[in-house]
This record gives structure tokens, C-alpha cells and sequence, in this order.
């Protein structure tokens, strides 16, 4: 029979109570139960009660019990048997045997299975209560001590798993520098197995170069502030693990280390710490590594040829030039620019121009010494400085073996390609001390010989020099002078020979320089494309001309031209026929009274187009000249095709008629084809009377050039239009 007599309470509810503290009392004497659960009610005990040993096991199997009070001498089973059920079902209650059963057998037997106490009865109360107390103390002792283990276990699992999983290699050292625990990245960081280390001294993993610095902090003694943090170091693979694994460059890869000394507590007797080991965090920043090298060599090499780039040229540049100081030695820059390298580029395309500046730059490795510094400043730039020469002869030899070198064929896809280069030369410590000057001055040399017709090299001059700073003066005085209307259009007559007669001019810009005076077109027009300004030129030129025509309107202009220099730059402007034309629109100019002068280069570039707008300009009324014909590519075929009127034949045609002069095949082919077009002919630099006859001799009808008048300002022809429309012989005409 069980019961519980001091609550009446359903097993729903005792699972339902909020953990209370357990007893089961177990005696066949309904009255020693009572006694016992009176004695214990105070203390606010669950209690449950069983009369026979059946019952006592039910209650234990279906309840969390703490305690049992049990008697031995039962009506169906033993105390002993139900003790042993106990153990069978694996219940870890508490016993403590209340029995009148004096033999001693029957202690030992109940002790043997694991009672907390044997008490006979009769008892003392407070006796039993203070054993009851005891139990339970101990009971809730074991249990938190149980509760501490199974944290403590579940964190080191944790711990474990957290260590295990980490990304980073974690280790502990002995105090001798030897692995006692290192975590499992171990083996997919280095492909060593845990086993592998533990034992082996740390030094067996360090790079040789990193050994020393390794002692102070792989195998850390400091702790707090002091200890290592962020130490970059390099450990060695295991033996054919780099091989399978990119990340390990060159057998090793880089860790950044975090370690600290690791101490017992000091002792009550005040004793130093001792010291136990090293607790270390090593981070794989391999990766890391690699992009800050890929990111130092794009800083400082170009990709294209791996040759240093501009800042690591000038960087060495400036340490052998202190060394040249130093040691008083002569030093030598050469700055060289491919010929012809952008028409390659556009040609073939931009990957067989990257292909051929990398056998460039391996041709000029193979030409200078190894103490020599090569570098590709960009594009197609290139510069190398010869330390120690002995003389300007010392280093145009290496010149000279560059030339020869890129004088070979370059083949690219089987496809043959030559190029040449323009070398400049400048000097230590007569062109310059500084990197900055001397690569200037070099480069001032290389643009000498792009001038002079490229494939070449020079030496810097102080000439050089002066006509840079000449040419980047007038620059920037040039962009000034249109808004300080410093231009002014000047024109040079043309005349018809036979009578002589004045049947045009030619507008030729002239500036009022402020300190030079009078420039003409062919000392800024140069300056002008260069700078991009060729095109505000050409516009202010072509309005300029306009209003000079509007002015002269008074006067005879019948059978009148007046000839205007475009741009090729200009002529390809998508409204250039517009603004034409809304410039004779508003001066009110008789188109047949204006001449548009453009090259032969301008047909050749833009043929399309260049045929549409001239055409349309000549629809209109306008007159088209070729300028300088037989210069250039002299094309019948586009000569046919385009709407020309007139045919200037260029000045270095004429330069060389004299009064010896009998044929000027050049000369006599030009006026030929114009006559078979249809054309006119201006002949241009006509200097001298027997010029002037040669020409007329050939047929040339008109003619311009200083022989008949230098070119003057606009009021000036206002004066000459009405009274030179019919001049006297040319012998009786004043030349101006």
C-alpha cells in the first residue's frame, strides 16, 4: 500500500510542483509512518509513504525521489531486495535504513548497498532529523557539484569545438619552447597532423629569416600590454603541401601572431608566478600579403613590361644621383620615345601595340648594363640612366646600340613592323642635379629630334632650353591675345599678269605681340595646333575677313577675291558650313568674293565628308582653293573630285627659278592639269622679275609674292582697290 498522508495530491501535481525536495517513507507500521511524516512535516518536505516494499518501488519508478527512509523488515519483499531494485533501475536516491533489526548483517548488507546511515529503532528525533539534514545536504552538495561538471563540460566542449572550428592556428608551449596542444587548422594551414607537433620545438616551423624575432614572440613570456600582437612571421609548410596548396608560396605562409605568456596564480607564500608556457593565436594572411605585394608592384613597376614605372625610376634616379655626388662621377639620362608608334597602334590594334612595347623593352634590357636603370614612363615613353660614364662618347655607345637594335624587324603574328626611336640625352652635373631637371632637359632633347625628322638622338643644349621657355611663353601669352585683340588680318594682293591687275589677297593673321612686336602666322599657327586653339584662330580669321569684305563693299570688288587659310581641325567641325555662311549672312557678303584655302591633307582624311561640305560651300557661290599643291600626295583622283576652283602652286617650287632657270617640270605638270580641269593657278613666293617671267612663260595667269607687294593691313587695300585696278608696267611700279 502507498500513500501520502501529509499531502493529498495527484501525481500530476507532485510532477507539477516546482522541484520540492522528496521523501519516500517505507514501513509496514501504518503508525511509524505516521510518526515519521508528523516528525518531518515542519520542513515542508514532499512526502510519500509506502507500506511494503512493491509499493515503495512503483512510487520510485514514476517519482524523482531524494531521499528514502527505509525500513528492512517488510511484508512482501526485504529492505535489502527493494535496494536492490533501486539499483536496477538506476535510482540514485539517498537511503537511510530505520529499522528494528539489530543484527549486524543486516547493517552491513544495507550499508554494502549504498545506505547513507543505518538507524535503529527505537531513535532519537532530533538524532534522525539531523541525519535526514545531513543526507540532503550532501544530496544538494553532489547535485550542484554535478550541475558545475556538466557546465564545465559543456563549455569545454564548446570551447573545444569553438578552438577546433577556428580559422586561425591556435597552440600552447611548454616552457621549453615545445608544442603541447595545437588545434586542427594545423593540418589544412600547414598539413601538419596535431600529432605531428606536439613535442616539436616551435623553431622547427619558423622561417630562418624570422628565427630571432620567432624567440621573442612565438615563444611569448610577456603578458598584458607588452605581449605580441599583430607580428607577422613565416611558417614552414610540411614537405609537399605547397605544392597542393597555392596559398603556401615558396613552401611557407605568412601568420599575423597574437601571443601571451601564460602563468600559475602566485602562491600564498608570495613566490614569483611560474611560468607555464606560451598561448598563441597565429591568423593565415597569406592572401593579405600577396595583394599588398600585387598592390607595391603595380605602385612601382609597369605590368605591361615589368620594367620599374616613373616613381621607382625617380626614386633610384635620386639615390644614384647622391652616390654620383659623392664619389664625383659624371651620370648620363636618356629619354627615348617610339617613332611612329601611334599609326602601329591604330593599325594593328592596342594588343599587338602592348605586344611589340614588350619585345621593345626587351631589346633595351638586352642593350644597356646591368647597372643601368630602364623604365617605361608610359605609353610609349621609355627612359634608362647610365651611372658612372666616363664621357658623353661612353653613353651615346649605349645609344647607338639601341638604335641598332630597334633597326631589326619586329614580328608580330608573322606580320614583319619596323620601328625607330628619338633618343634625348642630358648629363650630370651639366644639364641638371635633380631628377626633375634633368629628365626635362632630356626630354627637351628627344622633342629636338622629332623635329629634326626623328630616328636619332641628341644631347641637351641651353638652346634647347631657351626656345622651350620661348615656345611656353608665347603659349600662354597666345591664349590671352584673342581676348586682348592683339590679331590683326593682314593681306597680301594677288595679281593677273599680262596686263598686270590686282584680282585678289590672300588674309594672312599677323599679332601684335606686346614685347615682340609684329609675329607672323608662321611663328605661333605651329604653337596654335598644339595648343588646341587652331580653331578660335581660324574663327576669328574667317569673321575678321568678313568684316574687312562688308568695309570694302564701296569700292570696285567685281571679279575681286579674297583668299582665307581654313584648318584642316576646322573643316571638320560638324557646323563649319554653317557658321560659314551665317558670316556672309550677316556681313552681306558676295559669296563669289571669298576663297577658302584649305590642304591637300584635309582631302586625303576625311574624304566623305570633306566632298559633302565643300560642295555644298560651292553651291553657294564660294570659291575652293588647293593650298600648297605638289607637297604632299597630290591626288589627280580626289583633285577631280572635289569642287576646286583655283591651284596654288607652293612657294618651294618657285624658291628655285632664277634667270638661268630653262624648265620647272614640278612647275609645268601643275599649271597643265589645272588647265586640263579647268582651274586656276596662283603661284605663291614669287620674289623676283625673273620669277615672275619664268612663270608667265609657262602660262601661270596669276601671281602673288613679295616681288609685288608684302602683305599689309586692311585699310591699306581699302586705298590701293580703286586706283591699283589697273596698274602701269611693272617696271615703273613702286615695290612696297
Amino acid at each position: 500500500m502507498q500513500h501520502d498522508k501529509r499531502r493529498s495530491v495527484s501525481p500530476a501535481q507532485i510532477r507539477a510542483d516546482k522541484d520540492p525536495i522528496r521523501l519516500l517513507l517505507v514501513d509496514d507500521e501504518p503508525i511509524l509512518l505516521a510518526s515519521l511524516e508528523a516528525l518531518l512535516a515542519p520542513y515542508d518536505y514532499l512526502i510519500l509513504s509506502s507500506e511494503d516494499g512493491g509499493g515503495a518501488l512503483r512510487l520510485l519508478a514514476e517519482h524523482r525521489i531524494d531521499l528514502v527512509l527505509l525500513d528492512l523488515g517488510l511484508p512482501d519483499i526485504s529492505g535489502h531486495q527493494v535496494m536492490d531494485g533501486m539499483h536496477a533501475m538506476g535510482h540514485d536516491a539517498e537511503v537511510i535504513v530505520v529499522s528494528g533489526n539489530s543484527d549486524i548483517d543486516s547493517a552491513i548488507g544495507a550499508l554494502r548497498r549504498g545506505a547513507y546511515d543505518y538507524v535503529r529503532k527505537p531513535y532519537e528525533p532530533e538524532d534522525l532529523i539531523q541525519k535526514v539534514q545531513n543526507v540532503l545536504a550532501k544530496r544538494r552538495l553532489e547535485r550542484e557539484n554535478q550541475q558545475i561538471r556538466s557546465r564545465l563540460a559543456d563549455s569545454e566542449q564548446m570551447y573545444r569545438y569553438l578552438v577546433d572550428a577556428s580559422p586561425d592556428l591556435i597552440y600552447m608551449l611548454d616552457p621549453w619552447g615545445n608544442f603541447s596542444y595545437v588545434n586542427e587548422r594545423a593540418e589544412s594551414l600547414l598539413g601538419y597532423d596535431q600529432s605531428d607537433l606536439i613535442g616539436r620545438h616551435f623553431v622547427e616551423l619558423m622561417h630562418e629569416d624570422d628565427i630571432s624575432l620567432a624567440h621573442y614572440v612565438f615563444n611569448e613570456r610577456r603578458r598584458g600590454p607588452r605581449a605580441a600582437r599583430n607580428v607577422e612571421l613565416r611558417l614552414r609548410c610540411a614537405p609537399g603541401y605547397a605544392e597542393r596548396n597555392h596559398t603556401a608560396a615558396d613552401g611557407y605562409i605568412t601568420i599575423s601572431l597574437n601571443a601571451t605568456g601564460v602563468y600559475s596564480q602566485k602562491s600564498s607564500d608570495g613566490r614569483e608566478d611560474l611560468f607555464l608556457g606560451t598561448y598563441g593565436v597565429a591568423r593565415d594572411v597569406s592572401d593579405r600579403k600577396r595583394a599588398e605585394a600585387r598592390v607595391a608592384y603595380h605602385a612601382y613597376y609597369d605590368p605591361l613590361t615589368d620594367l620599374p614605372n616613373r616613381v621607382l625610376f625617380n626614386d633610384r634616379l635620386s639615390l644614384a644621383l647622391i652616390q654620383s655626388h659623392r664619389h664625383g662621377e659624371q651620370l648620363s639620362l636618356v629619354f627615348l620615345d617610339l617613332d611612329r608608334f601611334k599609326s602601329i597602334n591604330d593599325t594593328l590594334g592596342h594588343v599587338k601595340g602592348d605586344e611589340l612595347l614588350r619585345e621593345v623593352s626587351l631589346r633595351l634590357k638586352a642593350a644597356v648594363r646591368k647597372t643601368d636603370t630602364l623604365a617605361r614612363l608610359g605609353g610609349d615613353e621609355f627612359a634608362i640612366f647610365l651611372p658612372d660614364v666616363g664621357s658623353r662618347q661612353e653613353a651615346e655607345a649605349t645609344v647607338r646600340k639601341i638604335l641598332e637594335e630597334l633597326r631589326r624587324p619586329f614580328y608580330l603574328d608573322e606580320q614583319e613592323c619596323y620601328v625607330s626611336c628619338s633618343v634625348g640625352m642630358a648629363h650630370y652635373p651639366q644639364d641638371g642635379t635633380t631628377p626633375v631637371s634633368l629628365l626635362r632637359r632630356a626630354d627637351m632633347a628627344m622633342y629636338h629630334v622629332k623635329d629634326e625628322g626623328k630616328n636619332g638622338f641628341a644631347h641637351f643644349s641651353h638652346d634647347m632650353q631657351y626656345a622651350a621657355d620661348h615656345t611656353l611663353a608665347l603659349e600662354s601669352e597666345l591664349h590671352r591675345a584673342l581676348e586682348r585683340k592683339e590679331f590683326e588680318m593682314y593681306y597680301q594682293p594677288q595679281y593677273k599678269v599680262g596686263p598686270l591687275e590686282m584680282v585678289g589677297c590672300e588674309a594672312l593673321i599677323r599679332w601684335h605681340h606686346p614685347q615682340r612686336g609684329l609675329l607672323t602666322a608662321g611663328e605661333f599657327i605651329g604653337l596654335a595646333e598644339e595648343a588646341g586653339m587652331i580653331e578660335d584662330l581660324c574663327r576669328w580669321s574667317l569673321r575678321q575677313v568678313c568684316k574687312d569684305l562688308h568695309k570694302w563693299r564701296a569700292h570696285d570688288m567685281e571679279n575681286f577675291r579674297v583668299a582665307v587659310n581654313i584648318s584642316p581641325k576646322y573643316l571638320e567641325r560638324p557646323n563649319f558650313v554653317e557658321e560659314v555662311l551665317a558670316n556672309l549672312q550677316e556681313f552681306q557678303i558676295d559669296p563669289a568674293t571669298l576663297e577658302l584655302e584649305i590642304t591637300e591633307n584635309i582631302c586625303i582624311r576625311h574624304v566623305a565628308e570633306t566632298i559633302g561640305k565643300l560642295e555644298e560651300l560651292a553651291r553657294c557661290g564660294l570659291n575652293i582653293a588647293i593650298d600648297d599643291f605638289g607637297t604632299r600626295y597630290s591626288s589627280l583622283n580626289y583633285l577631280h573630285r572635289l569642287p576646286f576652283h583655283t591651284i596654288k602652286i607652293d612657294q618651294s617650287f618657285v624658291r628655285d627659278v632664277d634667270e638661268n632657270t630653262t624648265r620647272a617640270p614640278v612647275i609645268t605638270a601643275i599649271i597643265a592639269i589645272a588647265k586640263g580641269l579647268d582651274l586656276n593657278v596662283v603661284a605663291e613666293g614669287v620674289e623676283t622679275s625673273a620669277q615672275m617671267r619664268f612663270l608667265e612663260s609657262l602660262g601661270c595667269p596669276e601671281m602673288q609674292g613679295h616681288f609685288f607687294s608684302d602683305a599689309v593691313p586692311a585699310a591699306e587695300i581699302a586705298l590701293r582697290l580703286p586706283a591699283l585696278a589697273r596698274l602701269a608696267p611693272l617696271e615703273a611700279m613702286t615695290l612696297i
